[in-house]
């Protein structure tokens, strides 16, 4: 059953913590004899005022809070980072063409009230629908409501990361009520893509026509799998059945008129041409003509002579 954050509305959540000892300072230090950083590491386990106060504004790491675990988000591989790109810009396409929602990365998080534990989750992209009861607004640091549709792309550079996405943010994003849920995958499975059935419970979206994709939650919003991982141009997708609907309108129409022009011109190119082959034609017909009267009157002048 979909549960929504209680957090309250348009403020920052970390005020609402006040630690009540200093600040944990942690940090990497360059030594500067040998060039040889000594680190020393951050505690796993930080109250979530810590969190607020000490680690959601890193400007090294991001970190997500799991109900006292500090959770580091690791990067993924640059094959899976050109996969993330590419679905980035499908959706800024797509809703530029159609603004019925806004979009976070990383940089923002959202609080996630759980029946049984309280986590802060920061998706690689989330998207919130204009028509959401929270709205994101522009000056937002956290977000204070539930995502509608939250993307993650895979990192496999341990099982617990995988599991974190396949399994716990799974969990996570079902019981707050995240309407669709997206894992991006260069490999093929673990990749997945869910939405809320009526019972509040996820369940995989059926490609249609063999491939393709399509979002309940942003309707028009479409995309093959297999497009995932060949990431056609913008050029080539605006004359896609598949994308044609929201993939550069303007270049589809300047194109539209450029062809228009081309045809036109092309007509009248083939019209002046024909009207040139049949002048030809005339005045061959006007020679041979000329060449026969010629032709009779030479006869009739040799016949006059006997």
């Amino acid at each position: 059953m979909s549960t929504l954050s209680t957090a309250t509305p348009r403020e920052d959540y970390r005020h609402l913590f006040q630690p009540k000892q200093g600040p944990v300072v942690v940090e990497t230090k360059i030594r500067l004899d040998s060039q040889k950083p000594v680190t020393h590491a951050k505690p796993k386990r930080v109250t979530e005022a810590e969190y607020w106060n000490d680690y959601y504004d890193d400007a090294e790491v991001i970190y997500e809070w799991n109900n006292g675990l500090l959770e580091e988000k690791t990067v993924s591989d640059h094959e899976n980072y050109l996969m993330h790109l590419w679905f980035v810009e499908l959706m800024r396409h797509f809703l530029s063409v159609r603004p019925i929602a806004k979009t976070t990365g990383l940089e923002i998080g959202f609080r996630l009230n759980l029946p049984h534990k309280t986590t802060i989750r920061r998706p690689d992209l989330g998207v919130v629908l204009n028509n959401n009861p929270i709205p994101l607004l522009r000056n937002d640091r956290t977000y204070q409501g539930v995502c509608d549709m939250c993307i993650e792309a895979l990192s496999d550079s341990t099982p617990e990361e995988i599991k974190r996405d396949t399994d716990t943010k799974l969990s996570e994003y079902e019981m707050v009520g995240v309407k669709e849920y997206y894992i991006l995958y260069t490999k093929g499975e673990p990749m997945a893509f869910y939405r809320l059935n009526q019972h509040g419970v996820y369940v995989p979206i059926k490609p249609v026509k063999g491939n393709v994709i399509q979002s309940v939650m942003l309707p028009g919003f479409q995309f093959r799998i297999s497009d995932l991982s060949s990431q056609p141009s913008l050029k080539k997708m605006a004359f896609d059945p598949v994308y044609k609907d929201f993939i550069l309108p303007y270049y589809q129409a300047e194109k539209k008129r450029a062809d228009t022009e081309k045809n036109r011109a092309d007509k009248e190119l083939r019209l002046r041409q024909r009207e040139a082959q049949r002048a030809d034609k005339e005045a061959q017909r006007a020679d041979a003509t000329e060449e026969r009267n010629k032709h009779l009157e030479a006869e009739l002048a040799r016949l006059k002579k006997r």
